[in-house]
């Protein structure tokens, strides 16, 4: 009787141990097979993330086909090499590593905002291009029919272009010429003259461009020899070739009447003639005058 207790106590024992053991063995059998899906989900979300960044490099490609502007074109080339560094990264993180997943995702996703703030950008400069041509288009088209009407218009704007011009130059009036002696005084004696001083005056000019203009003062002989303190040296550009002069002079011109006055110091030998002062500004002569040494 005892005997057959104890079998059955031993029996229902067994029946238990080997139903934890089912349990415990489906538990591990049903974790592994999560823990297969997990990974397989990893693996599949990753692969997701390499195939944005490369839709995403390959999209920079096709936006600098469409920019002309060197700057931006320079910024998304930029953004594109950091794209394909991204991607780098990401092909050689595993897949279970869900915090650098996580990064880099959000990495893509500032990627994402960039490159819309990129499209926006062209899209504005597209449209203003296209724009552009347009206004381009009609002014052409508005030109060519007054070309066909007034065969004589660019003659005229030339012209017109030459006399504005011509408003806006400086003019030196008013040029007289006081030989010195050493004394500062007025002398008539070209043997003890030891300084010319010229005085004139550039006139009132609202056309004028206002600032610092340099003036360049010529001062020639009766044989047409210019007076020079350094020939090698103290010359300025006109009409395409370069002349000596005698006084370089700097004013701060403001569009109105300006009085002028410049000195030179006389070291040569000066002789009994006329003589002539030629005044230049801007590559233009704005003044002559004639003076005679007796």
């Amino acid at each position: 009787m005892t005997n057959n207790k104890n079998k059955t106590i031993v029996i229902i024992v067994g029946i238990v141990l080997i139903a934890l053991l089912a349990g415990v063995s489906y538990l591990l059998m049903s974790e592994k097979k999560a823990n297969r899906e997990l990974v397989q989900e990893f693996e599949l979300e990753k692969e997701d993330l390499e195939n944005q960044y490369t839709n995403f490099a390959r999209q920079y490609d096709e936006l600098k086909l469409s920019v002309s502007n060197d700057s931006l074109s320079s910024l998304l080339e930029q953004e594109q090499l950091k794209t394909q560094r991204l991607l780098e990264e990401l092909r050689t993180v595993k897949s279970t590593n869900a915090s650098e997943i996580r990064r880099l995702r959000n990495e893509l996703n500032t990627l994402r905002k960039v490159m819309v703030s990129y499209i926006n950008q062209i899209d504005s400069l597209n449209r203003l291009t296209a724009r552009q041509k347009e206004i381009i288009a009609d002014v052409t088209q508005k030109y060519h029919a007054a070309s066909a009407t007034i065969s004589n218009l660019s003659e005229e704007k030339k012209a017109l272009n030459q006399k504005v011009t011509l408003a806006a130059q400086l003019d030196a009036t008013a040029i007289s010429v006081t030989p010195l002696n050493k004394r500062s005084r007025k002398t008539k004696r070209i043997k003890n003259i030891v300084k010319l001083k010229i005085d004139f005056t550039v006139s009132k000019n609202i056309t004028a461009e206002t600032g610092e203009r340099t003036l360049y003062v010529r001062i020639m002989k009766p044989d047409n020899d210019v007076l020079c303190k350094d020939a090698a040296n103290d010359t300025f550009p006109y009409e395409n070739r370069q002349l000596r002069y005698s006084i370089k002079k700097y004013i701060e011109y403001n569009g109105e009447e300006q009085p002028v006055t410049v000195y030179w110091d006389v070291e040569e030998f000066l002789y009994a003639g006329t003589y002539r002062i030629d005044i230049f500004s801007d590559g233009t002569l704005i003044g002559s005058q004639d003076f005679t040494l007796d």
